[in-house]
Formats: C-alpha cells, structure tokens, sequence
C-alpha cells in the first residue's frame, strides 16, 4: 500500500519552465540595470531639482535675482519649534542657496567629489523640508538618493573613480 501520491510530470515540467523564464528575465533586468549605470542615473535624477532651483536664482555671474532675495526675506520661513522664523541674512542665505543649487549638482553629474557633493544636497534637503514642510514626499525621495550615492559612492562612471585608478596605476 503506497500512500504517496504520484509524481505529475505535466505539472513538474511546467514549475521548471517558469522558474527558467524568471531566472532570464531577472537576467535581462541585471543586465539593464547595471550597478554603475544605476549610480550615474542617481546621481543625475538628484542633481536635476537642485539645477532647476539654482539656475532661477541667477541674472547673471554672481549677481543674485531681486526674486531670490526677497523668496528669503518675506516668502521663505524656518519652520521649527515656536516658530515659523525667518531667515538670518537673507541675502547670504540665497547666495548660498544659489552657489549650492549650482555647484553639488555640476559635481554629482561629473562624479566628483561625489559623496561630499549628495551629502552637500542631504544638508540641503533637510534646509528644504524645514522650509517647505508639505514637500516631505518629494524630500525623502531626494534624501534617500543622497544616502544612495553617499553609501554606494559614484560608480564607474565618474571623476572620481578615474582619480582613484590613476593613483592606483602610480601607487600599486
């Protein structure tokens, strides 16, 4: 008296073909996303706000616009703890903003610098958050790129990872 059920060949081969078409299609998807490639996407998707932020700041080399002056005079507020306060040295606050906005971005896209550049823009984000509290679904998505790239460095594709096999050439 045998009280194991019988092996089901049919159904048997059919598990073995999803398991092999899974097995290829998360090869095709390793293949596309490779890790240096998904780096240099990061760095570029975190770079694109700040940029677009930046560059409305600007009417020419160095010389702020009247707008992005009186956003941190009037509009922009610090929402913190017995507050909203406003901004110290508003002037100073959109320079910064403004250079920061231009400069982490050109860095995080060439990929050099780059951990410094996304911590620059994690800094940034928290300035942000504190000053457009509603934006948090869009902030932690910009934070969370920042750790990426932080974590995980720049990637093959970069600056930095070209200074860093020159010296290894020169220093083995």
């Amino acid at each position: 008296m045998n009280t194991l059920p019988e092996p089901d060949v049919a159904t048997d081969g059919l598990k073995l073909q999803l398991y092999a078409a899974a097995d290829k299609a998360v090869a095709l998807i390793r293949a596309i996303a490779q890790p240096s490639f998904v780096q240099l996407v990061l760095r570029v998707a975190l770079a694109v706000p700040f940029w677009r932020s930046g560059i409305l700041k600007w009417s020419g080399f160095l010389q702020l616009n009247d707008t992005a002056v009186l956003l941190f005079s009037d509009e922009f507020k610090l929402h913190l703890p017995g507050g909203p306060y406003s901004f110290p040295a508003p002037e100073l606050m959109a320079f910064m903003s403004g250079s920061v906005e231009i400069l982490a971005p050109i860095f995080l896209v060439l990929g050099l610098a780059t951990r410094f550049a996304a911590l620059t823009l994690l800094a940034m984000t928290c300035i942000v958050e504190l000053t457009v509290p509603d934006g948090w679904p869009v902030h932690i998505t910009w934070a969370a790129m920042a750790l990426c790239i932080m974590a995980w460095g720049p990637g093959r594709l970069s600056v930095d990872q070209a200074i860093a096999s020159v010296a290894r050439i020169r220093h083995p």
